[in-house]
């Protein structure tokens, strides 16, 4: 069972997942494993964001004839990444989910002011109509996820139909979702000890985007 309160939703804090932290913190692990056991977090964070999805019954006849009185996703779904490291999530999405419909948002802070600017939107064009998995590893401040929600917003997705999903989390950035967007969930792997001065998460993972793209 995930740990929920008030619409923070964290993984269970398994012996399995310490391992797989472990080795994505440690600053010594490879390009090459800090992608595979990453990718091995994402997709847990994405079944457990498919968990808070509501559904339906559905009946279904089994090759033997029988019925089973099983269930449907009630509604549509997308994914929404933040550029460029939630994109890193995108293909534990499509491990699962596989014609899902993708939009994206760039949005990159200022390192003076540790303030988010937005660039660049493309979403689906019936996203008033999905449930939305917004997608960036990383909770720090806030101020990107919060100016990503705010664009959702803005097209017609109610907050109680967006999921956020991300590998770490800052407690200050939990924080602010729960005094700001209430009735947004959050799903992640782990909340750290907090920002460091320049904004960082500590202890964290570094910059993922990085640590995932760059040789």
């Amino acid at each position: 069972m995930s740990e929920v309160y008030k619409n923070i939703i964290r993984l269970r804090q398994t012996n399995q997942l310490k391992c797989l932290y472990t080795i994505i913190r440690d600053k010594n692990t490879k390009r090459a494993d800090f992608i595979f056991y990453s990718n091995r977090i994402i997709r847990l964070l994405v079944e457990e964001g498919l968990n808070q999805l509501p559904i339906k019954p559905k009946t279904v006849v089994t090759p033997t004839e029988s019925t089973y009185e099983g269930a449907d996703f009630q509604g549509k779904i997308c994914g929404v990444s933040i550029i460029r490291a939630g994109e890193s999530m995108e293909k534990g999405l499509r491990d699962c989910c596989r014609s899902v419909r993708l939009g994206k948002i760039l949005i990159q802070r200022d390192e003076e002011t540790a303030l988010p600017k937005l660039f660049y939107v493309k979403l689906p064009t019936d996203i008033s109509e999905r449930y939305v998995l917004l997608l960036d590893p990383l909770l720090a401040t806030g101020g990107s996820a919060a100016m990503a929600i705010d664009v959702l917003k803005k097209r017609g997705v109610p907050e109680d139909r967006i999921i956020f999903l991300n590998v770490l989390a800052s407690p200050e950035g939990i924080a602010m979702f729960r005094e700001k967007y209430s009735k947004v969930k959050v799903v992640t792997g782990m909340i750290d000890q907090g920002l460091n001065e320049r904004k960082y998460v500590i202890p964290g993972v570094g910059d993922f985007g990085d640590r995932y793209y760059c040789i």
